[in-house]
């Protein structure tokens, strides 16, 4: 068989799985570009379980690229609150904008023009060229890499620069052989995914076995090698109830840092040789210009993110000297408790308002 021909049968393989055990996500219901691109982001990093109900919320609220550009970033994030991974949200709004003022309102078709948009990168943008506007352009991403991989038993790195610009150029040559580029890319991640796993790849269920390099040697799972994760940090963060008149202060994180542009409830990481009393006082003083006495010990919740873990633990305050001012935050507002859900929080400050919400708050 030649390359050619290998590559055809890849292809017709791929797309005829696809069209009998494709799942049925609200996403693959339409190919409209403005849709594709919303799911293509909100996929990013984040499970599919996890996106089914904030893709229908989302699309219901911003049914039109024009919708999501004319509506407030805080509504935006409101609407994206608990799925993480913020600047995704703001660089659709972004994005969006652009594609208003820049593209008269029609998402642009060509992967450069695609990839021009903020938040699009190569993944994003190969989604909606070849979902979209059917366009010939591979989607690499962690699985569809492994499976392409494992197809060639390429013992290349699959983080590597260099790896993924020989499997795009390799990946490109299978998907022209396509009848639906579209379908070839979403026949690959999905099967990638549910057939072709990392630690225990489900050959017997899988459409290429005859093709695939890695089956025919016996150890699939071998591709590619396994590499040792380093251990995650976790930090102790301090945050202030602080009450005022049977109100809250809460401030709002810098637009330019993670999570940026959500509220919060103030403080921040405890510091080698202090307690967490100290320093949260340190942090209201650094961030809002005021002195506050440490009340008693609220509630502490776990939270992980991609890169590191937190413990943040929370204690009811009060203001003791000064005038709030926002130095190093962006904003802040004293709000009612039955306020706070009006507004955009980290799921771990989440966690806090649903307690708070369980208990009688101070007067």
């Amino acid at each position: 068989m030649t390359p050619s021909q290998r590559n055809q049968k890849i292809a017709d393989a791929l797309e005829n799985w696809f069209d009998q055990h494709g799942t049925d996500f609200p996403w693959r219901h339409s190919r409209d570009p403005y849709q594709v691109w919303v799911a293509a982001v909100m996929l990013q990093q984040t499970q599919i379980t996890t996106v089914t109900p904030y893709f229908k919320r989302f699309i219901q609220c911003f049914p039109t690229v024009k919708s999501l550009a004319s509506a407030a970033i805080d509504t935006v994030l409101k609407q994206w609150e608990g799925l993480g991974y913020y600047a995704r949200a703001r660089n659709l709004h972004r994005a969006a904008k652009i594609v208003i003022n820049e593209f008269g309102g029609v998402m642009p078709e060509t992967f450069s023009e695609l990839k021009s948009l903020p938040g699009v990168g190569i993944y994003t943008a190969a989604t909606i060229a070849s979902v979209a506007f059917r366009q010939p352009v591979p989607v690499l991403d962690s699985v569809t890499i492994r499976l392409n991989l494992r197809l060639d038993q390429s013992r290349l790195d699959p983080k590597s620069t260099r790896t993924h610009r020989s499997l795009f150029e390799r990946i490109k040559s299978r998907i022209k052989k396509s009848h639906d580029p579209g379908i070839f890319n979403l026949g690959s991640m999905e099967l990638a995914s549910r057939i072709c796993r990392a630690d225990s790849p489900q050959c017997s269920q899988c459409p290429l076995p005859e093709y695939c390099k890695a089956y025919a040697s016996g150890f699939p799972d071998r591709i590619p090698a396994k590499r040792s994760q380093p251990k995650i940090p976790h930090y102790h963060i301090a945050a202030g109830l602080i009450w005022r008149d049977g109100r809250l202060l809460i401030t709002r994180r810098p637009e330019n840092k993670m999570l940026g542009g959500l509220w919060e409830f103030p403080g921040g990481k405890q510091e080698n040789g202090e307690t967490l009393e100290e320093c949260l006082a340190r942090e209201i003083k650094e961030e809002l210009g005021v002195d506050i006495d440490v009340g008693e010990s609220f509630t502490s919740v776990k939270h992980a993110y991609s890169h590191f873990s937190i413990t943040l633990h929370t204690f009811h305050c009060q203001l003791h000297n000064g005038k709030s001012r926002s130095i190093g935050v962006d904003d802040f507002a004293w709000v009612a408790p039955a306020e706070l859900n009006d507004y955009a929080f980290p799921r771990a400050d989440i966690k806090i308002i649903e307690e708070l919400m369980n208990t009688q708050s101070p007067k």
